[in-house]
């Protein structure tokens, strides 16, 4: 029995080899629910395994960073170490705090896990495979993510600890101002690009928006970085300050999830910086390979990003704000302003930009780049003269002079 297939799913390769065995030995609508729980489970199976060695990936490279090896005492290179650590945090005892809101101290990892697990639906792997093609994608990802602030904050105020509720209100308040400069950065491209669907996008990159944007990619990898609480911005988990933040009072399993969460939404954003910024599956490879020429590129981001990691300090929370505030906002806003002229200017009767354009656009925005860059980190880095803000400081001669006055 054969089954038609409508819209986006006829050009899904994967969804057509997993439907057309499903309606072959059930009826067709109990074919499309099948094919459609069995290839979410795939894509769900590749983010788990994906994550599993990312832990591994990541303190590998934190130790060539350091100086030191890193795990590898289980299996080859220390590959199975994720499983070891899954194993021992499955045996933890489940403890649940005493004055606690256990229904709600349950559900957090869950909550927190859930936005990263759903945005990886809308994400092209190469032309065709992606679980849905979102004509609002972009609003899809800044809607779904905005959720994690809830997740940490219930995390935070159901443990009942005071350490906790410190680092799920620092984490929220670091999430919700870096939102605006991301969203402001994407906002760019969705108008460069004509349209808030990932593929279109993709499509839309003859250069990739690396260069045609170079100060939205700036502006969207740091906000991203603190969104995720990494380093510089990990406030929320400051070990030296309020232990674990958040998440101090989670064990076991829960603990997992939430480690999971972390280290999947940074796979996930580096898979949005790859399809967003730098062309997606496009590159010399051929087309059928594209997957894999994605996967350089994702791999690339999340090595940029333990790099950051293994190089820079932990800043001050009003140091965070601060730069957030007064530095990527305006940065976002000075991009967003000259994008809509730009466009307005350059595209066609028809509205869509040629190969011209674009370079026309990367040349000016380059340079509109470092000029924002180097005026904003003279205006941050200016610290208040003390002897122009009224206050003097006095010197030991005067010292001596006012004590033989006296």
């Amino acid at each position: 029995m054969t089954c038609a297939l409508e819209g986006f799913y006829q050009t899904n390769a994967l969804y057509q080899t997993i439907h057309s065995v499903m309606s072959g030995v059930m009826p067709c609508w109990l074919a499309t629910i099948a094919t459609g729980i069995m290839f979410s489970l795939f894509l769900v199976n590749i983010f788990l395994v994906s994550t599993a060695l990312m832990t591994w990936g990541e303190r590998r490279l934190l130790g060539r960073f350091q100086t030191r090896v890193g795990p590898n005492r289980w299996g080859p290179f220390g590959l199975l170490q994720p499983i070891a650590d899954l194993i021992s945090l499955l045996f933890k005892e489940n403890l649940i705090p005493r004055g606690s809101d256990k229904f709600l101290f349950i559900i957090a990892p869950i909550i927190i896990m859930m936005p990263v697990i759903m945005v990886i639906g809308v994400i092209p792997l190469s032309p065709g495979v992606a679980l849905a093609d979102l004509n609002i994608g972009v609003l899809y990802i800044l809607a779904i993510t905005s959720v994690t602030s809830l997740g940490i904050f219930i995390a935070g105020w159901a443990s009942d600890n005071r350490f906790a509720i410190f680092g799920a209100v620092r984490g929220v308040a670091v999430l919700i101002s870096y939102e605006v400069p991301v969203v402001i950065s994407l906002l760019a491209i969705v108008i460069v690009s004509g349209s808030m669907s990932l593929l279109d996008i993709v499509e839309a990159q003859a250069i990739p928006f690396l260069m045609v944007q170079p100060m939205g990619l700036l502006v969207f990898f740091i906000g991203s970085s603190a969104e995720m609480n990494r380093t510089p911005f990990d406030i929320a988990e400051a070990e030296s300050e309020i232990i674990a933040g958040y998440h101090t009072e989670f064990s076991g399993i829960k603990f997992a999830i939430i480690q999971a969460a972390e280290y999947g939404a940074m796979i996930v954003t580096s898979a949005i910086i790859a399809v967003v910024f730098l062309g997606g599956w496009s590159g010399p490879l051929p087309e059928y390979l594209g997957w894999l020429w994605l996967l350089i590129k994702i791999l690339v981001c999340v090595f940029v990003f333990t790099w950051v990691r293994a190089t820079l300090p932990r800043l001050r929370i009003d140091q965070i704000m601060a730069f957030c505030w007064k530095g990527l906002l305006p940065m976002s806003l000075i991009n967003l302003f000259a994008v809509v002229i730009e466009t307005f200017i350059l595209k066609s009767p028809e509205g869509q930009l040629s190969v011209a354009d674009l370079w026309i656009m990367c040349v000016i925005n380059t340079i509109i780049t470092v000029c924002t860059v180097i005026v904003l980190n003279k205006l941050i880095s200016n610290k208040v003269d003390p002897l122009r803000s009224g206050s003097r400081i006095v010197s030991q001669e005067e010292l001596l002079l006012d004590g033989q006055g006296d």
